[in-house]
């Protein structure tokens, strides 16, 4: 490995519809010079741009996808603001052409993390003591930098680097995105409001401090809009970050970094470690200024990180937040009223949809024997249609899944099922250019197999036919035949059989739909995170996620304090 070298960072390019980044507030706390209380604008949902044929977002976001795939970047580790380039590389690929290099990254050593821990304190004095309207001032930007000119290529990396549609970059790396920076600005203005109650004697007060050491954010490759929101949600709060992204979706997570020192991110707020989670997570797990976790990720990493930290806590200045969320055997269960065609809809879009890779989609059905002729013949002749390939032919319904240790593990779990259960349709897979797994259903016969039980994370649904007399005792099963409750749905239309799911199922999901596929959960509308195995349920696009990135002071000031120790009481007959 060649000796790390250490270069300035170049200023992003200028770009139409930009805005001057916003000034520097004091060092000190408050507002210097303001007198007002200020408001966050009212955040509303950003519209899903359609990218139909003719439409000229199609039109740019093809041009960008063009430019992009044509260029090979070179990501350098951000700490402190300096961009460190160590020689040491590693690569990002087109899932889907994985011979197609994006671009090539430097990983960080241990001795990078400890710098970043320094960079981050020394960032923290200044920013946890801004004004929070001016830290939201950062996110708020950055929001309508990605609403506008940052937009395609944020899509477009999404799109290249992870396999993703046009509509699945566009829902995920644009639209969620922008609503998690312009809500969670909101969520802070209500959360900073919530004081206690005062009189005429006294004036009770919390500050909402931020957490005493940094925040470690941990990435997943399969939303854009997650690897944005972790880092950042701890930092709006006055936090600072050590941010490992995924390395397999390395270049998007480049492009957020960008973006974000564009739209005014201190040096230091969030420090980028591309490079082995192992030894970044030592250094940082271990380290006494550890003040939280943000974690995205699979439940087996999770539960190690806190065992590790469980492990570690003499030796810590604080008891550190742990927030994550992991895994989901997400489930949908129909009852003999349900509808048949918007159940095979459910079952197609919630399971293929991104090729499965999302932690919410549809992974077991429980489906009446009255209806499993009619849905199945539904649900294949779909299925006929899909079509798989390269994201940028528009015409494509789903791409490759992320990497080669995806593609073994997924056809793993379809060639186990030739020789026990039924493969209904699908269970192809070519890795010969990109990582391609058909989209496949499964009937297993056994409500305890495998296939229903663990997370495939992959375009895999697995179904079990039930007796329609046994609705009672199929959502038992629903319950309890795995450790995960992350995403869950129901389809009826007897109004008594909602109830009894939701009611018997009320802790089997921490989202919970009726009638609808068990994906797509929309900041400010359904707040997203599960139980159970499925992590810790602070439910990300909410207020919920905010209070864990604070540690609440409480200031009582008396104006005119006793002079005597003595009570009334104490007085004579």
């Amino acid at each position: 490995m060649s000796a790390p070298t250490v270069s300035s960072p170049s200023a992003p390019a200028a770009s139409a519809g930009t805005h001057p980044a916003p000034q520097s507030a004091p060092t000190s706390g408050g507002l210097s010079g303001f007198n007002g209380t200020r408001q966050v604008p009212v955040p509303v949902n950003e519209p899903v741009r359609s990218y139909a044929p003719g439409s000229p977002e199609r039109a740019s976001l093809k041009q960008s996808l063009a430019t992009m795939a044509a260029e090979t970047l070179e990501i350098p580790i951000v700490i402190g603001g300096e961009h460190i380039h160590t020689g040491n590389m590693g690569h990002s690929v087109m899932p889907h052409d994985h011979s197609h290099v994006l671009a090539n990254y430097h990983k960080a050593t241990t001795d990078h993390v400890h710098q970043a821990i320094a960079a981050a304190a020394s960032a923290q004095r200044e920013w946890a003591n801004w004004a929070w309207e001016d830290r939201a001032a950062v996110f708020l930007r950055a929001a309508e930098l990605l609403t506008t000119s940052w937009r395609d290529r944020l899509n477009a990396a999404t799109m290249l680097n992870q396999s993703k549609t046009s509509f699945q970059a566009e829902i995920d790396a644009a639209c969620e995105l922008i609503d998690f920076w312009r809500f969670n600005a909101a969520f802070a203005q209500e959360l900073y409001a919530e004081q206690p109650l005062s009189d005429h004697t006294m004036w009770n007060q919390l500050d909402y401090r931020a957490l005493e050491g940094f925040v470690y954010a941990i990435t997943p490759f399969n939303f854009t809009s997650i690897a944005g929101n972790l880092p950042t949600a701890p930092a709006l709060m006055g936090n600072t970050v050590l941010w490992k992204p995924a390395s397999s979706a390395m270049l998007s997570g480049w492009y957020l970094m960008q973006l974000l020192e564009e739209a005014g991110l201190p040096p230091g707020v969030i420090n980028f470690l591309p490079g082995d989670p192992v030894a970044i997570s030592e250094v940082a797990l271990g380290h006494r200024d550890l003040a939280g976790v943000h974690f995205t990720g699979s439940t087996g990493v999770f539960n190690s990180m806190w065992q590790t930290i469980g492990g570690n806590m003499s030796g810590y200045r604080s008891y550190p937040r742990i927030v994550g969320e992991t895994g989901g055997k997400d489930f949908i269960v129909a009852h003999a009223s349900a509808d048949p065609q918007a159940l095979a809809v459910a079952m197609v879009r919630g399971a293929f949809e991104f090729q499965g890779q999302k932690c919410s989609a549809a992974s077991r059905v429980y489906v009446p024997q009255s209806l499993w002729s009619t849905v199945r013949e539904r649900v294949v002749g779909m299925m006929d249609t899909i079509r798989m390939g390269d994201p940028t032919d528009f015409r494509n319904f789903m791409g490759a899944v992320i990497d080669e240790k995806a593609f073994r593990r997924i056809t793993g779990y379809i060639e186990g099922a030739r020789a026990n259960d039924e493969i209904v349709h699908g269970g192809g897979s070519d890795s010969s250019k990109g990582w391609f797994v058909e989209p496949t259903l499964i009937r297993t016969e056994d409500p305890s197999s495998r296939l229903l039980c663990e997370e495939i994370f992959g375009p895999v649904l697995s179904a079990f036919v039930y007796p329609d007399s046994q609705w009672d005792e199929i959502l038992k099963t629903v319950d309890t035949t795995s450790p995960y409750a992350l995403t869950g749905a129901v389809f009826a239309r007897d109004r008594r059989a909602v109830r009894q799911a939701m009611l018997a199922l009320r802790n089997s999901a921490g989202n919970f739909y009726v009638n609808d596929k068990p994906t797509g959960a929309v900041v400010g509308q359904q707040p997203f995170g599960g139980a159970r195995g499925s992590g810790t349920n602070d439910k990300a696009g909410s207020k919920l996620n905010l209070v864990r990135w604070v540690s609440a002071r409480n200031i009582k000031e008396t104006f005119n304090p006793p002079h005597s120790y003595e009570y009334p009481f104490m007085a004579e007959e």
